[in-house]
């Protein structure tokens, strides 16, 4: 169902998604079903731990992308090669969490971990990358051999903290999280989502850049490599819309 592929970078590198070359159809939806082949499988470096469980499964009478994490790490990428520069845009999606990463904690490398997340990720350019933070990420990108975003703003259910709470990637704040279902979020049901993308930047790039950057890709994922918990959540009907 999903392309797999493991990235030989360093574990800092992980929280990035790779940028693909080919370039998405400008007709149509501008993101695939979550069971195409467009969407592939992102896991840790050397086979660091194993790729959580993803598959399409029926739930309330709807396909949906079941996700299961064990001790484990895995994104799905759907690449866009910046076809939204500097446009507007939303994205919309639902999703539903039924067993929360038990121990997470957004806040610690060693608790890291997040059942749900949807992620998107920027080419910002390198000069508005403060200096040290630029320097790391060339080195990424020589290392790694990959066109790194410089800009990620990730969204995630976190059911420790408050719902609109903003907070940087405990490893890179290249990574910026955004919880949108949050300690009052009820589990177990369906929560519905619309984002403004150029907004959302806005809050948690601003600083560094005035414009929205190229759209690299957009990532749906759950981990629990940090904690070795497990949880399962569920996503469907993601779309993007300019």
């Amino acid at each position: 169902m999903f392309r797999s592929r493991t990235w030989t970078t360093t574990g800092l590198l992980t929280i990035w998604a790779a940028s693909a070359l080919a370039q998405p159809a400008q007709h149509g939806p501008l993101l695939a079903p979550l069971a195409a082949a467009a969407w592939r499988t992102v896991g840790l470096p050397n086979n660091k731990a194993p790729l959580t469980a993803m598959d399409i499964a029926t739930l309330d009478g709807a396909p949906a992308l079941r996700l299961r994490a064990d001790a484990s790490y895995a994104s799905l990428v759907h690449d866009l090669n910046g076809w939204l520069a500097g446009r507007e845009a939303t994205l919309r999606w639902r999703w539903r969490l039924d067993q929360p990463v038990a121990g997470a904690d957004l806040r610690r490398k060693d608790a890291d971990d997040a059942a749900l997340k949807v992620c998107l990720m920027f080419d910002m350019p390198l000069d508005r990358v403060p200096f040290v933070e630029r320097s790391l990420l060339r080195l990424a990108r020589a290392v790694s051999g990959e066109p790194l975003p410089a800009a990620t703003v990730c969204y995630v259910w976190d059911v420790t903290l408050a719902q609109g709470t903003v907070l940087p990637n405990a490893y890179s704040a290249r990574v910026r999280y955004l919880v949108l279902d949050g300690a009052a979020s009820p589990t177990g049901q369906w929560r519905s989502h619309q984002r403004n993308l150029q907004a959302d930047f806005a809050r948690l790039f601003g600083s560094e850049s005035p414009t929205l950057p190229p759209l690299q890709a957009v990532a749906v994922g759950a981990d629990a490599d940090n904690t070795g918990a497990r949880s399962l959540a569920w996503i469907a009907d993601i779309q993007l819309a300019p």
